[in-house]
């Protein structure tokens, strides 16, 4: 485990980040550090189409689209 250093302006958007989607400051930040290098190495998908491949991969069943 390191340390980051990230300017204040940006800390601060993570913690109100972590507030809203119920996560730890470090966890947001991983969350963002972690979509933003899947974006990068697949340019062609969408933040839902990694979101779901991510979910897909973990195995987490999620519910129907249609049936919601």
């Amino acid at each position: 485990m390191g340390i980051v250093k990230i300017g204040d302006e940006l800390h601060e958007e993570v913690r109100k980040a972590s507030g809203v989607m119920c996560r730890s400051i470090n966890a947001q930040a991983e969350f963002w550090i972690r979509i933003g290098m899947l974006a990068e190495a697949n340019p062609q998908l969408s933040f839902n189409d990694l979101v779901r491949r991510e979910l897909d991969r973990a195995e987490v069943r999620m519910p129907d689209r249609a049936a919601a």
